[in-house]
């Protein structure tokens, strides 16, 4: 008997074709099969031949007899190769076993389907399905999707489409100058900016161009705006009264300076005060470090505010007493997270610091919190589990070679080659070779 040659055509996608060149196939890998391009369409598919030869199968019929034995599947196409070998290959269009069947997919183009329909992957399916973008109408036409915005909707349909802004109706502003455009029930609607009077479709002119144009108690500002006479007093004055339009300003019993530009005590600032006093507290200047701070505490003032603090070598409460630091205050308070422990402990450098570690069978960031483990031994795991870093898991992961079967006993992993393989289970598994023993008679 004589080894018989299969070959099988099959279109596949051109996508396909890094699965094929990495020994893999849409379904169960041909072991005894090897690919070769037959044909590549317009659009970038290919139609792929499928060799197989099967070095176990036999026909009852020598390679005299050819194809004259129908030796092939149904829809299956016999070829005589050199020496009167028969050759089965399954037609363009048709895949599967040309031994016993080869079936015809839906398609191989887009002629193949309806018009709102597209030949993927030798099937006819929607070319909508996934194509367009958020809130956009699809429409298959000729084999392609065509995206659009719905009515109301603008945007780019392959990717997003989103409501039409009412905003856009004051781009440009149909308004007058020194006024502001605002959409009211869908409307734009015109107003006067602050400040502002008059018509606000045809323009709105200043607030006031002299004093006359506001009350008897504002004062027509550099900027065409009616303000309070009385801002004309000075820093720290006040004002008495506003006559024709002007102010009228003195400085609080008290104070000394210039009712118009500035009315000042002792002090209006830190920078008024000496060295010695360096703080204005309400008109005087004073140390407030005086009697702020603890025994051994220092004292620095920011702003007007003192802050104690205790020298870098002490510890305690500054507003109280400081006293020499020892190593039992690194951890106390507790600097650590929840469920761990602080023990006095040195940085790179030798300097002493806090460390901080989970609490036995616990594990996580020691800084924040530490999350008790699932076990602490292999006893708290069923058989088919490992306690590995206080987690039961499978203790096959990673173990066995690759090929290998593994199966957990004992919170072990028990490694076998598969039947027909012989070899390493830990290492490598092979195929098992056989040779055929010749008989005598």
């Amino acid at each position: 008997m004589q080894q018989l040659l299969v070959v099988a055509l099959v279109a596949v996608a051109i996508a396909s074709l890094p699965q094929l060149a990495a020994g893999k196939k849409l379904g169960k890998r041909c072991v005894n099969c090897t690919y070769r391009t037959y044909y590549t369409y317009g659009d970038g598919r290919s139609l792929q031949r499928v060799v197989y030869s099967d070095p176990v199968y036999t026909r009852a019929q020598s390679y005299s007899s050819g194809c004259s034995g129908s030796p092939c599947g149904v829809n299956a196409v016999c070829q005589e190769a050199s020496g009167g070998r028969p050759v089965c290959s399954c037609p363009p269009g048709f895949s599967g076993n040309p031994l016993t069947h080869c079936n015809r997919g839906e398609c191989l183009d887009n002629v193949d389907c309806r018009g709102n329909l597209q030949c993927k992957d030798n099937r006819c399916v929607n070319p909508c399905v996934g194509a367009c973008g958020i809130g956009s109408n699809c429409d298959a036409r000729n084999h392609v999707a065509v995206c659009s915005c719905p009515a109301g909707y603008n945007g780019d349909p392959y990717h997003v489409c989103h409501l039409n802004d009412p905003e856009e109706q004051c781009h440009p502003s149909p308004c007058g100058v020194n006024t502001k455009c605002e959409i009211i029930n869908g409307v734009p609607t015109c107003s006067c900016v602050h400040g502002y009077v008059g018509n606000p479709l045809s323009g709105c002119r200043h607030e006031c161009d002299h004093d006359g144009d506001c009350n008897s108690r504002d004062m027509c500002s550099s900027n065409f705006k009616c303000v309070p006479a009385c801002g004309q007093c000075g820093t720290g004055a006040t004002c008495r009264t506003v006559s024709n339009h002007r102010a009228v300003c003195e400085c609080p019993k008290g104070y000394i300076g210039s009712p118009y530009t500035e009315c000042r005590p002792e002090c209006y600032g830190d920078a008024d005060c000496p060295a010695g006093r360096p703080a204005c507290f309400y008109g005087i200047c004073k140390n407030t470090c005086d009697g702020a701070c603890g025994i051994g505490a220092d004292c620095n003032l920011r702003g007007l505010t003192p802050v104690c603090s205790c020298p870098r070598d002490m510890t305690g409460d500054p507003f109280v007493r400081c006293r020499p630091f020892t190593k039992e205050d690194l951890c106390d308070p507790n600097p650590c997270g929840t469920n761990a422990i602080c023990v006095p402990g040195h940085d790179n450098t030798g300097r002493e610091r806090p460390v901080c570690n989970c609490l036995p069978g616990h594990t996580g960031n020691p800084l924040s919190h530490c999350t008790r483990g699932e076990c602490l031994s292999n006893n708290e795991c069923p058989d088919h589990r490992a306690c590995i870093n206080y987690q039961c898991i499978d203790p096959c992961i990673g173990k066995c070679a690759t090929g290998a079967s593994c199966e957990p006993k004992a919170h072990l992993a028990v490694c076998r080659c598969p039947q027909g393989q012989s070899g390493d289970a830990l290492v490598s598994c092979r195929q098992t070779r056989t040779f055929p023993v010749a008989k005598y008679h």
